[in-house]
């Protein structure tokens, strides 16, 4: 499950094109996630410029 922190977040976008499964959107200054549709591939915290996203275990 993916973990945004909404502090550190800018809401760029940069993690939305990147997800190969479509799971994210941004949605105005607020990033969806798709939780059942995340395959966990972590493109998305790779590329985020901020280090808002982080991979949750379960």
């Amino acid at each position: 499950m993916m973990k945004i922190d909404r502090y550190r977040c800018g809401y760029c976008g940069a993690c939305v094109t990147v997800c190969p499964t479509e799971a994210m959107n941004l949605i105005g200054m607020w990033i969806e996630i798709k939780d059942d549709e995340c395959d966990s591939c972590k493109a998305c915290v790779n590329i985020c410029p901020v280090g808002a996203l982080e991979l949750e275990s379960i």
